[in-house]
């Protein structure tokens, strides 16, 4: 859920020492030692609702194209790789109230999955949070339909919403948390892991169904089935990842979503999927799925990232485990963040470039302060997640204020070596997003 506050900085900057092998300005040019990073400020405000909780997308076709989003309704267009954006707001007669997840297919339709407000009273009304919506452009965010959503039990409320779109298809695939009453603490309100399908880009979708095998509770915490992400490999198999009482959980299907297996727990998450870090007043560690769907010598492997507190309360840290057959067992946690242990590193995401395989994971970092100073790191992969090299894309530190809500995730697209973090930056009530201009080949 949503409440916000706002502003910014950050342009850029950059000295390098390079390779001969042409790096330019606006771009990150990988070599063990040297980059070059450009950090675009996005958008900022200072009302009192975003923007955060950013996600961001890389056209598959035209990697010019790239587009985002922020609460409650906010889009941004750039057709200059993310150098420039136009801004603008969604509207819908079902509610635009944040949550955003944005997506293309590759005939550059847009899909934006938000949650439902049907009637602008948001907290107060029986029909907020009823269904969860997605709205889509076929003319690159010039005009958007009103939204559709798959068919659920509208009395209950429905909330952090994922999408995937496989490659080269009309599929959108949707997860999401459904609860009997959000945030309530009577023992009989339960929530679950939701599914649903849709086989023609959204115009129609598959009935809801529950694919937890365990329920818990409502009020939005550790015990609360939270954080689902689906993705579908290359055989078809669909798969959703999810966190419930400090475990990370994984269902499969293998009927293109109507019958769900046994759930497995593939990690545990010490502290949690929600747990303290000075100065941000909640911090979750969504686990993050996605799968090598290049033809690289990794293809086919399965990776989840998420962040969690195994090494202690003052030293969050980022992790990956990886599965290399299907989803059957899974590689001890490798360790993401390269610094010495002490120091906070939390609300990561993770995308996997499709024409290559690299793993990109973008994350908060503090190992360079003894205080909430926060900067922006990616980390980066090659050889299947077994090494890391890590790279601060901001430009200066921020300090984020615990009365001030600063969003549950961040986002990061990956496509032909381009790379497009996203994250929210806060400074006193100020908020903004911003970008970095990636290049890694």
């Amino acid at each position: 859920m949503k409440r916000v506050g706002q502003l910014s900085i950050l342009i850029t900057f950059a000295i390098c020492v390079f390779i001969a092998i042409g790096c330019h300005r606006k771009t990150i040019v990988e070599s063990e030692s040297a980059n070059i990073i450009e950090t675009i400020k996005i958008d900022s405000s200072l009302f009192q609702v975003g923007p955060c909780e950013p996600s961001i997308c890389i056209s598959p076709i035209n990697t010019d194209i790239v587009v985002a989003g922020s609460i409650l309704d906010k889009f941004y267009f750039s057709q200059d790789g993310g150098k420039t954006w136009n801004i603008s707001r969604l509207k819908s007669t079902h509610g635009v109230y944040g949550d955003p997840v944005i997506r293309m297919d590759s005939n550059n339709n847009i899909y934006y999955a938000h949650l439902a407000n049907p009637t602008g009273r948001a907290y107060q009304d029986e029909e907020f949070l009823n269904k969860i919506v997605v709205q889509k452009s076929t003319d690159l965010g010039k005009t958007w339909n009103n939204g559709t959503y798959p068919e659920c039990d509208s009395i209950k409320d429905h909330d952090k919403q994922w999408l995937y779109i496989p490659d080269g298809t009309n599929e959108v695939l949707m997860s999401w948390t459904e609860f009997d009453k959000y945030a309530s603490k009577d023992t009989k309100d339960r929530s679950r892991i939701l599914f649903s399908i849709s086989d023609d880009g959204a115009e129609t979708w598959s009935p809801a169904v529950a694919i937890s095998d365990l329920e818990g509770d409502c009020i939005d915490g550790d015990l609360t089935t939270e954080g689902a992400l689906p993705i579908k490999t290359a055989d078809g198999s669909i798969y959703v990842s999810w966190s419930f009482d400090s475990k990370i959980y994984l269902d499969k299907s293998s009927d293109g979503g109507k019958t769900w297996g046994v759930d497995k727990v593939i990690a545990t998450q010490p502290g949690g999927w929600t747990f303290d870090v000075p100065a941000i007043g909640r911090c979750n560690g969504m686990p993050i799925i996605d799968s090598d769907s290049s033809n690289g010598s990794h293809k086919g492997t399965m990776y989840i990232n998420w962040a969690d507190q195994r090494n202690g309360v003052e030293d969050t840290d980022i992790w990956l485990a990886k599965s290399t057959d299907n989803g059957e067992s899974w590689s001890d946690p490798i360790r993401v963040n390269d610094d010495a242990p002490g120091k906070h590193q939390f609300f990561s995401w993770m995308d996997v470039d499709p024409s290559t395989g690299y793993i990109y994971i973008v994350f908060y970092d503090r190992r360079a302060y003894d205080d909430a100073q926060t900067d922006v790191y990616l980390a980066y992969s090659k050889d299947g997640g077994q090494t890391f090299i890590n790279q601060k894309i901001s430009e200066k530190p921020f300090t984020p204020n615990t009365n001030v809500f600063f969003g549950d995730y961040n986002d990061i697209s990956a496509v032909n070596g381009i790379i497009r973090p996203v994250w929210t930056v806060a400074n006193g009530g100020a908020l903004s997003v911003h970008t970095a201009l990636i290049e890694i080949k």
